[in-house]
């Protein structure tokens, strides 16, 4: 058995989904593994990872909408050090997960047809955000 760990930074241009499932491919592809299991994990309290659909962008506008409902700004939070996008942030992040498993089978990921790995970016300004990818298999 082998392991592998990289750091995959993500740009992103302020609250969405950015899908990062080529930049997870590339790097699960150059370490030449035929099974084992891959973990993501974001390493951020206001930003989160998800397998979601990647084919209809409605999906994503809908994601972010619902989230959005459940954890709204400006609700009298008392954590805002950081502005009105701060807690809300967090506990979107709480709703929608850090860490992500994925079987590799046959030396590739294996996702459905239509899924994708995206990082939820929560915060309204920009970030540089880091994914710990650590892979163990053979």
């Amino acid at each position: 058995m082998r392991q592998a760990t990289h750091i995959l930074s993500v740009d992103t241009n302020g609250q969405g989904l950015f899908e990062i499932t080529r930049d997870v491919n590339r790097w699960v592809d150059a370490q030449a593994m035929d099974q084992g299991l891959l973990t993501l994990f974001c390493r951020h309290t206001s930003a989160s990872l998800l397998i979601q659909e990647n084919a209809a962008p409605e999906v994503r506008t809908d994601l972010q909408d619902w989230v959005a409902r459940l954890a709204p700004e400006n609700a009298g939070y008392a954590h805002d050090d950081e502005g009105p996008d701060d807690m809300p942030a967090h506990l979107r992040a709480t709703l929608t997960g850090i860490h992500l498993s994925i079987p590799l089978i046959g030396g590739g990921l294996a996702l459905g047809t239509w899924q994708g790995i995206y990082l939820f970016e929560h915060r309204r300004r920009p970030h540089r955000r880091q994914i710990a990818l650590h892979l163990f298999g053979e």
